[in-house]
């Protein structure tokens, strides 16, 4: 399988001869450690079978929340930490969508306006489920920032996960009305409005196109399902995803990638052709400054909202899981592991690995 390593180890010295001097640190980061991510560049460990003496290296990751090979256990470790905090109720699903117009803005002021957008949609279903016409109390918010479509091109988005329910000013819960959170229209004003007042006490320094604050924004409001499940589905899906994974990519050459997307009219996957130093570009816009939260909680999610939380948990009668959500049947076949840790030799399916040594970093720094 092609990976957006090969990819970089083909491009990435033209493209930083290029572009290297105006290239975010971010990106620089992100080149390199995707391409050192599980190799001998990293370091790692070795195995060895005790039945057949097969050697298996298990290089390090890189940790990168760009790269899309270091994510599987961080996915299994998020969700078990954030099941016991779901509610056992119905959820919404809302995205909010940036206007073409603030597109260069927010692409240029990563750090302010990416944290501005997810706070003001946030806030903005915060607000209005609030209203007693609505839900008439504070529902949960978990917004995820995506910036990407199906082709990698540059389209800033907030997804929001929302609880169909909250808990109200005199302590009780309120659940939503089936199918309907609040009116998309007021939501999408609302938002807009926040935004606006927002970068222009933050960022006033900023010029910004009249006619992002005249059109009608477009955010979308759908039912999510209803209970535990519904949630991980959710999470699954968006908190951890990338720009494009390693499946997608299915063809590389010495000047160009080709990598498949569903084309959302038809519903039916396509293949996309580019020049590798434009799929670099379009792949690299997409990762975020340093220090940047993509995944944040407003509402009765917020920090400063647990004890509201607890409580509707309790008039939820949730009670949460003592035993960790098992492995998957996938993992568990490509992975058989004994209860000292060992694993089966994958060479002859019989031996038990042992730990032999720790490798060290191919290019160690001196101290």
């Amino acid at each position: 399988m092609i990976e957006i390593a090969d990819v970089f180890r083909r491009f990435a010295g033209e493209y930083l001869s290029a572009h290297g001097a105006s290239m975010p640190p971010s990106h620089r980061r992100a080149i390199a450690d995707i391409q050192a991510c599980r190799t001998e560049a990293l370091g790692g460990r070795l195995w060895r079978c005790e039945s057949c003496g097969a050697e298996i290296f298990s290089y390090h990751s890189c940790k990168n929340r760009s790269c899309p090979k270091c994510h599987g256990p961080q996915i299994e470790r998020w969700l078990k930490m954030r099941k016991a905090e779901m509610l056992p109720c119905p959820y919404f699903h809302v995205t909010v969508t940036v206007p073409r117009e603030l597109r260069d803005a927010l692409r240029a002021n990563q750090r302010d306006g990416y944290a501005l957008l997810m706070k003001a949609a946030a806030d903005a279903i915060v607000e209005l489920a609030r209203d007693r016409r609505y839900v008439g109390a504070t529902v949960g918010v978990l917004a995820v920032l995506h910036t990407w479509t199906q082709q990698l091109l540059y389209h800033p988005h907030v997804h929001c996960l929302v609880t169909g329910g909250g808990v109200s000013d005199d302590g009780c819960w309120r659940p939503a009305r089936k199918a309907f959170l609040a009116p998309v229209k007021a939501l999408a004003r609302l938002v807009r409005g926040k935004l606006r007042a927002a970068l222009a006490k933050k960022r006033p320094d900023l010029v910004l196109p009249k006619a992002a604050w005249s059109k009608p924004w477009v955010v979308h409001c759908t039912p999510w399902g209803a209970g535990e499940q519904a949630v991980l589905d959710y999470l699954a899906r968006y908190v951890f995803r990338i720009a494009i994974a390693n499946s997608r990519i299915v063809g590389l050459d010495d000047q160009t990638v080709t990598f498949r997307y569903k084309q959302r009219k038809s519903n039916r996957w396509r293949a996309c052709r580019v020049e590798g130093q434009e799929f670099m570009r379009r792949f690299l816009q997409h990762v975020l400054p340093k220090g940047l939260h993509k995944v944040r909680y407003f509402g009765l999610w917020h920090s400063s909202k647990r004890e509201c939380a607890a409580r509707a948990r309790l008039l939820l009668q949730l009670d949460p899981p003592s035993n960790p959500r098992p492995a998957k049947a996938s993992e568990e076949a490509s992975k058989p592991e004994q209860a000292d840790g060992s694993r089966v030799c994958p060479c002859c399916r019989a031996g038990l690995l042992r730990f032999a040594r720790e490798l060290p970093p191919k290019w160690a720094q001196a101290p």
